[in-house]
Order: C-alpha cells, then sequence, then structure tokens
C-alpha cells in the first residue's frame, strides 16, 4: 500500500517514515510538510519525491500517515477520506470537536478503514491488559498520572507552538484517556482544575457511575517525571504496564492493523476515527469545564 507521508518533524521522520519504509507491504509514496527544505531533507533521505501540494500526494497514494499539528491533521484528513484514501492518524484527531466531527463524517461517508494511533494501545502486553481488565469488571474507579518534562533543552517536542498552546490537557490526555475508556466506557461528566507547573486535574464519571481521576502536565521537574496507571475494585486493584515495545514497533503494529481492516472490508478498529472522536469531546468538555469553573454533562 502505497502511504503519503504529511509531516517533517521528530515524530515523522523516526517512527512514521522508518515505520512505513520497513514494513513488508507498505511503501511511502512521497512527503509533505509545511516547511519545503524539510519536506525535501525528509524525502531525498528515502529516496521518494516531496510535494508542495497536499492534494497531489493525496492522489499519489492509497492511504496517508499524518504526524502534524491536530488542526492540520484534521483538514488533511477530511480531503484525503474524501478522495478515498485510508486514514493512519495521530493523536488527537483534531484540536476541537467541530474538526473531529468533519473527519468522522467523511470517512464514513467514504467508507475508508481508519486507525488513530495511541501508541499505548499498539503494545501488545497493554492491549492483553485492558481486555482482561476490562472482562473482569466490578470497577469504581481509575486514577492516571502523567508527569512530563518536555521544554528541556534538546528535548525534540519542547519547541512544538501546538503543545505550548494547549498543553498536557491535548498532549498526554489523550494517551490517559485511550486506556481508561476500553475498561470503565464512555465519559458523562467532566470537571477540570488547573494547578502549577502547566498541571490539569481532571475528574470524570463514566456510564454505569464509576468514576477516573487525571492529573496532567508536560512541565514537571525532571525529578518528578512518572507515569502510573491505577484501576480499582471489587477485586482489588490493578495497574497498567507499560508498553514492552518501541514506539517504531507499536506504529508497524497500527500499519498491520490498518492493512487488515483493509484486506477484510471491515470498519470496526478499537481505535478508529469514531473512538478519536470520542476521545476529542472529553478533552473538549475539560477545556470548558476548567475555563468556567463548572461540571460539563456529555
Amino acid at each position: 500500500m502505497r502511504f503519503g507521508l504529511f509531516g517533517t518533524g521528530y515524530w515523522a521522520a523516526q517512527t512514521h517514515a522508518a515505520a512505513i519504509e520497513a514494513h513488508p507491504r507498505a511503501r511511502l509514496a512521497g512527503v509533505w510538510g509545511r516547511n519545503p527544505a524539510k519536506a525535501e531533507e525528509l524525502a531525498t533521505r528515502h529516496g521518494v519525491p516531496a510535494f508542495t501540494d497536499v492534494d497531489a500526494l493525496i492522489d499519489a497514494c492509497d492511504a496517508i500517515a499524518v504526524a502534524l499539528p491536530p488542526d492540520v491533521q484534521a483538514d488533511i484528513a477530511v480531503r484525503a477520506a474524501t478522495a478515498g484514501r485510508h486514514l493512519l492518524l495521530d493523536k488527537p484527531l483534531a484540536l476541537d470537536l467541530a474538526g473531529a466531527d468533519r473527519v468522522v463524517d467523511a470517512a464514513q461517508a467514504s467508507g475508508v478503514a481508519s486507525v488513530v494511533f495511541f501508541t499505548q494501545r499498539f503494545h501488545p502486553n497493554v492491549t492483553g491488559f485492558l481486555a482482561s481488565t476490562a472482562a473482569a469488571g466490578g470497577w469504581q474507579h481509575a486514577r492516571a498520572t502523567m508527569f512530563a518534562s518536555i521544554f528541556q533543552p534538546g528535548n525534540p517536542y519542547g519547541d512544538s507552538t501546538w503543545r505550548r498552546e494547549r498543553g498536557a490537557l491535548w498532549d498526554i490526555g489523550p494517551h490517559a484517556l485511550s486506556l481508561i475508556l476500553p475498561v470503565l466506557g464512555r465519559v458523562t461528566q467532566v470537571a477540570a482544575m488547573d494547578g502549577p507547573s502547566g498541571l490539569v486535574h481532571l475528574l470524570l464519571t463514566h456510564d454505569g457511575g464509576a468514576t477516573s481521576s487525571l492529573s496532567l502536565t508536560l512541565d514537571a521537574p525532571s525529578e518528578a517525571v512518572t507515569r502510573d496507571f491505577v484501576f480499582f475494585g471489587e477485586n482489588g486493584t490493578e495497574t497498567v504496564p507499560p508498553g514492552d515495545g518501541s514506539a517504531l514497533q507499536a506504529f508497524s503494529t497500527a500499519l498491520d492493523q490498518l492493512l487488515e481492516e483493509v484486506d477484510a472490508g471491515t470498519r470496526d478498529h478499537r481505535c478508529d476515527v469514531r473512538f478519536g472522536r470520542e476521545v476529542v469531546a472529553v478533552l473538549d468538555a475539560a477545556e470548558t469545564a476548567r475555563s468556567q469553573g463548572r461540571t460539563v454533562e456529555l
């Protein structure tokens, strides 16, 4: 399958392009980026053309892989889906619910396959853990703590404008939700509060009455960087394990699963654009909750 790569940054080069090139059933058809010089450099590295026009690259491929700011991604995804191209997108799907709805509508209207790359959801040990934990049932609460520190010198994501503007809620919030929602179910209420060092705290109610709390930041002191996900319920506690592979391996698994969707003609992947939209709905509600100081119903 010919993939058009949209994006030229660290994530696009080290994960998307590398995985596509190494995959036995995928081929890189070309690269487009907002910086033509970087697009030319990455394309040359992989021996493919650099495109200066979005639609020209869409025309030259069967599927797109996107590593761009979410608002830019949403527009390109709509254009690609409308043209009948399959979608391998990054999280979050968009930066507002309207943008996410546009992507979902375009994908459903054209019938293309879609996968949104929530990294942890493509590690087999994490997938197995979530399936068994959800099947066990009886869960009353989940706690997620993600303290990252990306603004240190040399961090490849520290200069990202959208991450600086939108913070941890929109950058690592999707990762946290992608682990909680499969076990506790759809979110029905959202409350949120800000803290120091870019902290945002979310308190969520889920279908059936279970709750979850999320504490997120991208600007933690280096000594405080941590990741912790725990479910509490009738049978005690369960801690989500870290993924047992690299991001490159996880992205290769996402490629496998997108190709399986295409081969089988199915459109029910657990991390498709509809799930991506569900995550954006929670983030959008949290944005309203934190700015207005109220609980938001979903």
